[in-house]
């Protein structure tokens, strides 16, 4: 199961689009190595019906059942290059990710755009094992603007404000 988020409406979905045509545009936007060369043509795709109309389930659901995440990757160890399989959470993880990170964009946004100088970190998704740096994010206020301004700068790394803090923390933000 997906983030719940709190404000992802038509006025949300509507920056986020924004943000994902900037990235475009801009020819910034992640594309994972873990989608195979089909997953990858798809992905803007997906990703726009996604933010436009559905939610990361959907988004997950479809980069698994239409089959566009590669089955193996390579990986650096201290013997060599081998390769491993990708793990089979890899669909959740990459569509939440993503998704969180352009409802994050896309909120902060309209946040500015309302007179709104910060943004309440809550968290959206329940995990078995919270990190203890995520639980001390929760309720913790943070300026939209630098946050946009991180987030657009920081695809495919963790940001530096940290929000969203890595993979699978289950933290996103909320208007206060």
């Amino acid at each position: 199961m997906g983030i719940f988020y709190k404000n992802l409406d038509q006025r949300t979905r509507d920056f986020m689009l924004k943000e994902l045509e900037l990235d475009i545009s801009s020819k910034k936007l992640y594309i994972s190595p873990r989608l195979n060369s089909i997953g990858r043509a798809k992905w803007v795709e997906l990703l726009k019906e996604a933010i436009q109309k559905n939610n990361d389930d959907w988004l997950a659901n479809q980069l698994r059942v239409k089959g566009y995440m590669k089955s193996y990757e390579t990986r650096r160890t201290s013997k060599g290059i081998i390769e491993v399989r990708v793990p089979s959470s890899a669909p959740e993880t990459l569509a939440e990710g993503e998704f969180n990170r352009f409802y994050a964009r896309g909120l902060c946004l309209r946040a500015i755009s309302e007179g709104i100088s910060e943004v309440v970190v809550y968290r959206g998704k329940q995990v078995q094992r919270p990190r203890p740096e995520s639980q001390l994010m929760i309720g913790k206020k943070i300026n939209a603007k630098a946050l946009l301004d991180d987030l657009r700068k920081s695809q495919g790394v963790e940001p530096a404000l940290g929000i969203p803090p890595g993979p699978n923390s289950g933290l996103t933000i909320c208007l206060p």
